[in-house]
């Protein structure tokens, strides 16, 4: 079979010719009129003339020419079937989403009426949470029902603990495992239209119902015909692109709706942001390219028990790979089980996150939820190693962080750990343009913490307390404060705040016993390393060698001042993990003590 290399992996898949439905019109009258021709000439040929005058010749015309017409007109239905259906699926999918949103800003006018002219304050509060349980629910129907980007759009809001109610990103969170299944017989049909050949063609086994399916694609296993090999094979769901235009003008709709009844919440740029990100997410030769690129990184980073599934060959819309299943991470039972140390799960998932966020060139994984990460235990234990290897799939959504962006961010966050106030604020507006009345909005976006928090340590715990705080925040009037400030930070800061948001829920599902403390400190080595690099990157251009007595100097600074943080992380990290070992402490979670 002759399928696409990795070294040719921009090429696309050639697609389908299609007509028409005025091109195809006149494709078959043309058609009837050369079908009734020969018929009309042959019957005038065997009257000899006398047609006219022969009743019977008459009949026998009429019949072949009511038969060619329904013939035609049979042929019309069959072509048109496939667009009359199209148009009442594009009306029905179109309705859902116009009709649930006019219900729900209704729903909100008459409920923020209903707000205001009540005085209580607690009465107020539940007239908007029951308002907010309302709508989400309503929406989460039609995200449901339409499957496809509107599930992807639902995943992702689910995780924007940070910008909407709870009431909304817990009603969302069913999408996380409930995705639209297609059917074999679609997947087949779709193989032979990419690939001109047939499943079997190229795989001895292919397991008919997919291991798991995601709101763009489902994953079947199977086994390569001519290597025996156990592969993973991504298929793109076949309806997905067909409807992506169509939802995508939706999604634009609905948030332009929203802005123009309610012009304090702007979540334009969520719509603008899934334009940018789709297209990359739907090209599965993108997704290939951008997993060889990390694999091959961290290839450098042995000491990190990562696993980055190998590419054999991709379409547009197929992406092979090697076969490696592990266990969700926040599967405790089977860590415990295994002796997977919970509190190095968490720090090897830091040292991952923050070495694509501030390594060089590194590539970023901006949609790390819990579903495109997987553990297991290690087959072979290195001396010094971990006993576990973390699984990344789904590289169809990356981004490069600019290197200024880069620096002014790891400044940013030695500044947040420090407790320095005006450094970061100075950096903030560095990143996001930031002005000092945001800042304190910024700063609990970024860290996910209670501006009181940032203000004094967010080395504790987040407590439940202080999520209630911070969400009952949300619904006193900051909401439209953060939605405005996110529509004006740059793109990839958003991405970086989902990838951040993200992380931070997988670490906290994982109940460790050191709360965030240790990941703060592999987060600040990094940044401490980032600025390191600058320092001496601008010790290089200037005159002279690093020999050279003033740059020496200057090159003895910046080592001294990486060295006093990198010893000081060193310390600390040791004293937790001796206070780990002889469990001299332990982190409250709720109610339960780990």
């Amino acid at each position: 079979m002759k399928c696409l290399s990795i070294n040719s992996l921009g090429r696309v898949a050639s697609n389908r010719s299609w007509t028409c439905l005025n091109c195809r019109t006149h494709l078959l009258l043309a058609r009837a009129k050369t079908t009734q021709r020969p018929l009309a000439r042959q019957h005038a040929t065997n009257s000899s003339g006398y047609s006219r005058r022969n009743p019977k010749s008459t009949r026998t015309r009429t019949t072949l020419l009511t038969a060619a017409a329904s013939a035609a007109t049979g042929a019309g239905v069959l072509a048109f079937t496939d667009d009359i259906k199209h148009g009442y699926d594009t009306t029905e999918r179109t309705g859902r989403v116009v009709a649930a949103l006019s219900i729900c800003i209704n729903d909100y006018r008459n409920s923020l009426n209903d707000r205001d002219n009540t005085e209580d304050p607690e009465e107020q509060d539940v007239i908007l949470k029951a308002c907010h349980k309302r709508c989400a629910e309503r929406t989460l129907k039609v995200l449901e029902k339409n499957g496809g980007i509107f599930i992807k759009l639902g995943q992702h809001l689910s995780a924007m603990t940070y910008l909407l109610p709870r009431e909304w990103t817990e009603t969302f969170i069913p999408l996380q495992d409930k995705c639209p299944v297609s059917s074999f017989e679609s997947i087949e049909e779709m193989f032979r239209s990419d690939t001109g050949e047939e499943l079997m063609d190229y795989f001895s086994e292919f397991s008919e119902t997919p291991i798991g399916a995601a709101s763009l694609a489902q994953v079947h296993l199977a086994t390569v015909k001519e290597s025996g090999r156990k592969v993973a094979v991504k298929l793109q769901h076949p309806g997905l692109a067909q409807w992506a235009p169509l939802d995508l003008a939706l999604t634009r709709l609905t948030f332009s709706t929203l802005k123009k009844f309610f012009p304090e919440y702007d979540l334009e740029w969520l719509s603008s942001e899934m334009e940018i990100s789709l297209p990359q997410e739907l090209d599965f030769q993108r997704e290939a390219a951008n997993a060889i690129r990390t694999q091959e990184y961290f290839a450098r980073l042995p000491g990190l028990p990562l696993v980055i599934p190998e590419v054999l060959w991709a379409k547009k819309r197929i992406l092979v790979m090697a076969n490696e299943l592990g266990h969700r991470l926040d599967d405790l039972e089977y860590l415990d089980s295994n002796h997977i140390d919970r509190d190095e799960v968490s720090a090897t998932l830091a040292r991952i996150f923050n070495e694509m966020i501030f390594g060089k060139d590194a590539p970023l994984h901006c949609d790390p939820h819990g579903g495109n990460l997987a553990i297991r235990k290690a087959p072979r234990r290195k001396r010094g190693g971990a006993n576990f290897e973390i699984i990344i799939y789904d590289h169809g959504l990356y981004r490069d962080i600019p290197v200024n962006l880069q620096r002014s961010y790891a400044k940013m966050w030695l500044a947040v750990i420090d407790g320095d106030m005006p450094g970061m604020k100075r950096y903030a507006h560095e990143v996001a343009g930031i002005t000092d009345e945001q800042f304190p909005l910024f700063a609990s976006a970024i860290t996910g913490r209670d501006y009181t928090v940032v203000k004094s340590s967010i080395m504790k715990s987040r407590s439940e307390e202080e999520k209630k705080s911070m969400g009952d925040a949300l619904q006193e009037g900051l909401l439209s404060d953060l939605v405005t400030m996110l529509g004006q930070v740059p793109r990839i800061i958003l991405l970086i705040l989902k990838t951040n948001d993200l992380t931070r829920s997988l670490d906290e599902n994982l109940h460790t016993r050191q709360g965030p403390m240790r990941n703060f400190m592999i987060l600040a080595r990094y940044c401490a390393r980032t600025v390191f690099r600058e320092q001496v990157e601008e010790i290089r251009e200037r005159l002279g060698s690093l020999l050279w007595p003033g740059n020496a100097l200057r090159f003895m600074a910046a080592w001294m001042g990486y060295l006093r943080v990198e010893l000081k992380l060193e310390a600390f990290e040791l004293w937790l993990n001796i206070k780990r070992l002889v469990g001299m402490k332990t982190v409250h979670y709720g109610s339960t003590v780990l």
